[in-house]
Order: C-alpha cells, then structure tokens, then sequence
C-alpha cells in the first residue's frame, strides 16, 4: 500500500511540475513574440515558436501520462502505454519541421541583414533564460522516466539553450553591431534540436514498428536451453510495448511429458529472462515437431529438411 502510495503521489507530482511548465512556455512564448516583432530579431521570434511548440508538446505528454494510467481492457489488452511513445513521434516530428523553417529563415537573414534593437531583444531573452531555466529544473528529477517525458524535457534544455544563445548573440550585437550573429545563433540552435530530436524520432518509430530492444536474443536462446529438458528455441519474437515494457513470445520443444511438469520449464524461463529486462513471456510448447527452427522464422531447417 505504501508503495502504491508512493508512486502515485510521484506521479502526480509529475503532472502538475509539467502543467507548471506549461504556463511558463505559454509566458515565454508571448513575451517573446511581442519582443522579437519590436526589436526585428529572428533568433528571439525562432525562440519563441519553439517555446510555443514546447508548450504543445508538454501538454501532450501530460496527456500521454493520465492515458497511460487507463487499466487494461477487452479492446486494449496491453493497456495504453504506447500513448507516450506516439506523442514522443508527434513531438520529435514537428520539433524537425520547426528547426527546417528557423534554417531557411536564417539563410534569408544571412543574405538580406535586417537591423535588430537589442534594448529591447536583451531583457526579452534574460525573462526567457530564467524562465526556461525554471521549467527544466522542474522537469530535472524526473527526465529518465520515460521516452515520453524525456522528449519534454529535451524541448525545455533545447529552449534554455536557445535562450542563453539569443541572450549572448545580443550582446554581441549591442557591442560589435554584428547582425549576422543573430542567425548563427538560429543556425545553431537549429542544428542542436535536430540532433536530439532525431534520435527520440527513430527510437519511436522502432517502439511503433515492433523493432527488437537492444538484446541478445543469441544469449536469451542460450539461456532457455541451458534448462533441463528444453531441446530447443525458436521463432523468437521480441518488441516493446512501451517505452520500457519489453515482451517476448517463442517456441519451445521439450520432449513428452506432464503437464505439470512442462509449467514449471515455462515458469524457470520466465524467472530466467528477468535479467534481461523481459516482464511479458509467451511460450508455445513443442514435441518432436519438425519445422523451421531458425531464432527468428525463416533462418534454418531442422535436422533431414532443405
């Protein structure tokens, strides 16, 4: 009881940390629409629609988060924890058109300088410095939890980053009155969020597309067989089916026995794969059935066959 005590308060600790960080970026997005049109400057406007998609994307995996605790039922048995990694797509994916739209604005920059007030571009990007600051120190304990909450708290580090760029790019510009510096900054802060948010966009696409998790299925086969009275496995079938959760299904051939034999061989597997970070174990058992016992289908032929 206790426990479950524990991890619904840090849950909803979570959420409401997120919900605050959402009134932030909204805040920040504002000020900073309204200070990039007065001062002309293209990194502080880039700053704020990134704010701004922030502000969606963290609203969606707060979202993501109260679906996920939706029980298991009929229709989806594995329960909702795929709403995270969808959101993590979503996220990841329009954070890319975001950064593509900065670099062409930023080329046009780069060949058409427009002149850019820094009084007024300065304490715009000091109020988003700290405010972004604040956010990712809200999100800081918990950013290891989940993919879902770790492509939030990228956007916010992208956005206390970008701000600290556009900060010290007007500060050039107000002692040197190099205009060019303001879409570097972009350029920069452009090339940074790709970066991070490439790697959430394929790490999602390989939940969604039931890629097999880092593991050695060589070292998991080896594993079950070192059971006494498995012959052999195969037809190994691993995914995740959220950000953590990994299941795996698989073939097993045993020679004639009880029933209640062949449960505590099934059990033994389960206690075995632990260490690997499986929870989910189907296994079909198998006697003297010839088929196809490559690890995964379609790799080898069992013993007289091809």
């Amino acid at each position: 009881m206790g426990h479950h005590s524990h991890h619904y308060n840090h849950h909803h600790d979570l959420k409401g940390r997120m919900l605050l960080s959402v009134i932030l970026n909204v805040t920040i997005t504002v000020v900073e629409v309204v200070g990039g049109l007065l001062s002309g400057s293209l990194a502080l406007l880039g700053d704020s629609f990134h704010n701004l998609s922030d502000s969606m994307s963290i609203l969606a995996s707060y979202a993501a988060i109260r679906i996920k605790e939706r029980k298991r039922n009929r229709k989806y048995t594995f329960g909702y924890g795929r709403a995270e990694i969808l959101v993590s797509f979503i996220n990841s994916a329009f954070l890319i058109g975001v950064v593509m739209l900065l670099l062409v604005e930023a080329y046009r920059r780069f060949t058409s300088p427009k002149p850019i007030d820094t009084s007024i571009m300065l304490p715009v990007a000091l109020v988003g410095l700290i405010a972004n600051l604040l956010s990712v120190l809200l999100l800081h304990e918990h950013a290891g939890e989940s993919m879902n909450v770790r492509s939030a708290y990228l956007h916010l580090m992208g956005d206390t980053l970008s701000s600290l760029a556009v900060l010290l790019g007007g500060i050039l510009i107000r002692l040197y009155s190099i205009t060019w510096v303001d879409p570097l900054v972009t350029v920069l802060i452009s090339l940074y969020l790709l970066r991070g948010a490439y790697g959430i966009l394929k790490e999602s696409v390989e939940v969604l597309m039931e890629a097999a998790p880092d593991i050695d299925l060589d070292a998991v086969r080896r594993e079950i067989e070192a059971i006494p009275n498995v012959r052999d496995a195969h037809h190994f079938h691993v995914w995740r089916v959220g950000d953590k959760e990994v299941a795996l299904e698989c073939h097993v051939s045993l020679p004639d026995m009880s029933l209640r034999e062949a449960q505590g061989i099934i059990d033994e597997i389960e206690r075995r794969l632990t260490k690997f970070g499986i929870g989910h174990v189907t296994v079909q058992l198998e006697v003297d059935r010839c088929a196809d016992r490559g690890l995964v289908y379609g790799e080898g032929r069992c013993g007289g066959e091809g």
